[in-house]
């Protein structure tokens, strides 16, 4: 009798050992290496830049219908299909959905990753699949406003931004979004967005890529046990992102907003997390950024299948520094300007905004601000102590196309003081890389110092010239470095 009790001890002992080693492989948090390795492995090959509509995605989605559950859930205003991809078996439901704002596609492309890789089968990302497939069931919304995507905008056909359309719900997208949210109750929800280029993470110079929320229910902006469910898992993203991108997450002003999407959903009680994609250097197309979302995105319905969110705390969240709005494209400091006769020294902050031109963009460069500008952040900063603001003249001979102007002989007249070349034959609006302002249905070009001006004009010590700033691009007439400037003809 005490040889089976002494047996039974034994088994016990094995049994929690066991559930113990179980337990701490449950709450690992997953090697950044293996994450980014899946990415590289189910990136999607047809997405390759941020501007695609929604008839590019159709055969994307259909090539998904034999891994998930494919459902059209409305139109659009425009008549367009608004569709849901399901997958998973779990008790713990997550919904994802993305491109509220038409043009904020970011996460849209990581989401496309990550269908590849969940339907996939056969390598060494089959249990973290298995978790993932048997803990939770999701729910993918890869673009609510495909009126918007069409035309690479913000706002719905409408003209109503979505993001404030939660309550109201005059738009059928938000209607649609609504119905999704109340139809298949998550207890976890991924608000995806894009923000500025400009966000920096505050009193740095360093560009918030990713910015972070946990939206609040009500002006109190109170914590429950939904909210902290959201904080908690953020915390988990976090700490993957610095070991990426050290420095570069932002945390949004979690002050309440009624007609948000993202607050009301935490307020009828599904955790909601919000992620905005912001610029990263070098990354103009957000195909970087595209692979921080696929990583986090993955580290987060890990950390909610296995609940490992919970060895989080709130104060971490709190202590993820905000984000702010003090970068700007070029800082021009202490340029001379002369107004009545008198010289004044001035630095000039400098944006570059970005329009659509069909699959790809142009940029007008424009002065944001002038006088002390210490308290931003140029992603290129000059010191002109010593020079002038300059005007620049219209080359008088006309060229017969873009293809008669070489980039050399642009920068030849730049030197000699011509900041803009005519040509006979050419298209307004038409794209050009060259380095200089290009004139086809215009005799001269805007220009300017003063806030709102088109920043074109040189920088002069006496005669000389030494810089050319055109359409806000800096250009070192001395020492020209390759830039891909993205112009139009005007």
């Amino acid at each position: 009798m005490k040889r089976n009790q002494f047996s039974l001890f034994l088994l016990f002992l094995v049994f929690i050992i066991g559930c113990k080693t179980a337990n701490e492989e449950k709450f690992e948090s997953l090697d950044t290496p293996f994450l980014e390795s899946a990415f590289e492995r189910f990136k999607e090959p047809a997405i390759t830049h941020r501007r695609f509509k929604q008839a590019d995605l159709q055969p994307l989605i259909q090539k998904h219908q034999n891994s998930f559950q494919i459902t059209e859930l409305g139109k659009s205003v425009e008549g367009r299909s608004i569709t849901s991809l399901d997958w998973g078996k779990g008790s713990t439901k997550v919904m994802l959905w993305s491109q509220m704002h038409g043009n904020e596609s970011t996460a849209t492309m990581a989401l496309f990753d990550l269908f590849n890789f969940l339907e996939a089968s056969g390598d060494e990302f089959d249990s973290l699949r298995s978790l993932l497939k048997t803990s939770l069931s999701l729910k993918f919304i890869p673009m609510i406003n495909p009126d918007g995507a069409e035309v690479f905008q913000r706002r719905n056909a409408l003209d109503i931004d979505l993001n404030r359309d939660a309550i109201s719900q005059i738009s059928p997208e938000a209607v649609i979004l609504k119905n999704a949210r109340d139809s298949f109750e998550p207890e976890f929800g991924f608000n995806l967005h894009d923000q500025q280029v400009y966000y920096n993470v505050v009193n740095t110079a360093k560009q918030a890529t990713i910015s972070v929320l946990a939206p609040a229910y009500n002006y109190e902006t109170e914590i429950n046990e939904v909210r902290g469910r959201a904080m908690k898992t953020i915390v988990g993203m976090n700490r993957l992102l610095q070991e990426l991108i050290p420095g570069q997450v932002g945390k949004y002003d979690d002050a309440f907003e009624p007609r948000a999407f993202g607050d009301n959903i935490q307020k009828w009680g599904t955790s909601t997390i919000l992620i905005e994609s912001g610029g990263y250097v070098g990354d103009p197309e957000k195909q970087y950024i595209r692979k921080l979302n696929f990583l986090i995105i993955l580290n987060a319905l890990h950390q909610i299948s296995t609940q490992s969110y919970e060895q989080h705390s709130i104060d971490e969240y709190f202590a993820i520094p905000d984000n702010d709005l003090q970068l700007v494209d070029l800082i021009i400091k202490e340029m001379q300007v002369e107004v009545e006769g008198k010289k004044f020294p001035v630095d000039i902050a400098i944006r570059r905004r970005e329009s659509n031109a069909d699959s790809t963009f142009y940029v007008t460069g424009n002065v944001e601000d002038l006088g002390d500008m210490q308290v931003y952040f140029g992603f290129e900063e000059i010191d002109a102590t010593g020079l002038s603001f300059k005007e620049g003249k219209v080359f008088e001979q006309e060229f017969e196309n873009l293809a008669a102007i070489s980039s050399e002989e642009a920068m030849e007249l730049l030197r000699q003081g011509y900041l803009g070349v005519k040509i006979k034959n050419g298209k307004p609006g038409e794209l050009h890389q060259l380095p200089i302002l290009v004139l086809q249905s215009k005799k001269d070009f805007n220009f300017g110092w003063k806030t709102g001006s088109s920043p074109n004009f040189f920088l002069a010590e006496g005669d000389l010239l030494k810089y050319a700033i055109v359409n806000g691009y800096l250009i070192d007439l001395e020492n020209p470095e390759e830039q891909v400037l993205k112009q139009r003809v005007f």
